[in-house]
């Protein structure tokens, strides 16, 4: 109910009448914010295949120089929030950038025009390279798991690697494919930081504006339900584009794909796309930041820097830790039940991820005003503590803790959890002894996918945040958005680093649970 009340409260209140500000919207700016989202959502969710599935392929079907190290590597792009890449890329481009100073400085003469990003364009170079791995991540990980007897049917028949390619890999690939891409349209359409910074009128930004500028919580709310239509239209193409076609074994008699050894020209190009696909992705952009930093970390590092830092970490901990222990109170609750109810808890946990940030904004904060209203009389007492900010990022990453705990539990099973029962044992002591021991790897992996997202989170925090508490995602809007680039790198790199932590200790985890599986 805590994380439907919200949403339905968006629902409602569109019923309000409409004002004059919605008026005009309606009439003259809300064509251009559905162009805009649509143009933004189309060109970076074929893109992002493009980039994710080439590796992906690559890296399931050979052995190279360097495998081992981008098999993991090219998902680091993702420790990187896009609108930190929007003015890093920027920065390094403009007229008084790296590369056009360098270019000066060898007298080479460029038209500024050239190196503009802040455009469309710009933004779906943004999008496409810094969440390309979520194609990457689930396609890679669906090819690993394939059957060499499809690939070998395929090369028996005289087949080539693009042949194989196009005609066995693409269509068997299709459900992973959209499933990636569909997150990186939701990450598209959640953003605020690239848009806001390039100038790009799309919804997110219609909703700040509304709330932010113009006072207008009525129109922000018809903007947000406006959006979610559009996000609920995108799943149900996605749902529909599989046209319920599922792909599984056959056989018991499976055998992962048989990696080919490149040699020669063919592993150094290779080698090569993946190289160059990380550098634009993470090192270039990383290695600016660093620059910047050390330009700038004396005027930035202070007492109340190092203040803000703590409870930007603080805050995703704490909340991290809230979003697992439900997860795994949900999770059980649906495994040990098995009935229509809990299938509808567990859909109904997932659901806040499929919703834009500035939505759930909206949503909550109507909640807060009303239930500050029935509790203290219409007195700002729950809608000002970062009580409010807490529940939102619960609603919103709910999903991906849950999604991890869930997985691992289906990989135990339920066969000890049965067998503990029959001896006696309770279902809460039977879940220390036996459940917990066995599933610690994917609580783990929900924990660092949700300090990773909590960390990067921008529109929603920025509405939701108290007064005078900042995060150091938006401490880094902030200065950018101020044209303080430098000073802007520190709660950047910060950012960085952690969510790189993360991403690798989550990369060893699977690695063990993959050596397990194994033995």
């Amino acid at each position: 109910m805590l994380v439907l009340i919200p949403n339905a409260n968006i629902l409602l209140n569109i019923f309000e009448p409409a004002n004059e500000n919605w008026n005009h919207i309606k009439e003259y700016l809300l064509q251009d914010y559905i162009v805009n989202s649509t143009i933004l959502v189309l060109f970076t969710g074929v893109f992002s295949i493009l980039i994710g599935l080439i590796p992906a392929w690559l890296i399931s079907q050979y052995e190279f120089p360097f495998r081992d190290f981008f098999k993991w590597a090219l998902i680091l792009p993702l420790a990187i929030p896009p609108y930190i890449g929007a003015y890093t890329y920027n920065g390094m481009l403009n007229y008084t950038g790296i590369l056009q100073t360098t270019l000066r400085s060898m007298g080479i003469s460029v038209n500024p025009a050239y190196f503009d990003i802040m455009n469309s364009s710009g933004a779906i170079f943004i999008y496409t390279i810094f969440l390309f791995p979520y194609v990457y991540i689930i396609t890679r990980s669906f090819l690993s798991k394939q059957s060499a007897s499809l690939v070998e049917a395929a090369r028996t028949l005289g087949k080539g690697p693009l042949q194989i390619f196009w005609h066995v890999i693409l269509p068997i690939s299709r459900g992973a494919i959209v499933a990636g891409v569909s997150l990186v349209i939701l990450e598209v359409l959640n953003d605020y930081g690239v848009v806001k910074y390039f100038g790009i009128p799309t919804f997110s930004t219609a909703i700040f504006k509304t709330w932010f500028s113009m006072g207008d919580l009525n129109s922000a709310v018809r903007l947000s339900a406006l959006l979610m239509v559009f996000v609920f239209g995108v799943l149900l193409i996605e749902n529909f584009s599989r046209g319920g076609k599922r792909y599984s074994y056959s056989t018991t008699k499976v055998r992962p794909i048989s990696k080919i050894k490149l040699s020669g020209i063919k592993a150094f190009l290779v080698s090569a796309l993946c190289s160059s696909i990380f550098a634009i992705g993470f090192l270039i952009p990383t290695a600016q930041l660093l620059h910047w930093l050390w330009l700038s970390y004396a005027k930035v590092l202070d007492i109340d820097f190092l203040i803000l830092s703590f409870n930007s970490i603080f805050v995703a901990l704490f909340t991290s830790i809230l979003i697992v222990v439900i997860s795994i109170i949900v999770a059980n609750t649906v495994r040990i039940s098995d009935n229509i109810f809990s299938k509808i808890y567990s859909k109904i946990s997932i659901l806040g991820y499929s919703i834009p940030g500035a939505v759930i904004a909206v949503g909550v904060l109507l909640f807060f005003l009303g239930l500050d209203n029935i509790i203290y009389s219409g007195n700002l007492v729950l809608t000002s503590t970062i009580l409010m900010l807490i529940f939102a990022y619960i609603i919103r990453f709910l999903a991906i803790g849950y999604n991890s705990v869930e997985s691992g539990f289906d990989k135990v099973g339920k066969s000890f959890f049965e067998a503990s029962r029959t001896l006696g044992i309770g279902i809460t002591e039977t879940f220390f002894k036996v459940d917990l021991p066995m599933i610690k790897p994917a609580i783990s992996s929900a924990f660092l996918l949700s300090l990773i997202e909590i960390l990067k989170e921008l529109p929603l925090t920025l509405i939701l945040r108290p007064f005078n508490f900042d995060t150091l995602a938006t401490k880094a809007f902030e200065y950018a958005s101020d044209e303080m680039i430098h000073e802007a790198a520190i709660s950047s790199i910060i950012i960085i680093f952690i969510c790189s932590l993360a991403i690798y200790g989550i990369h060893k985890l699977s690695v063990k649970r993959g050596a397990k599986n194994v033995n």
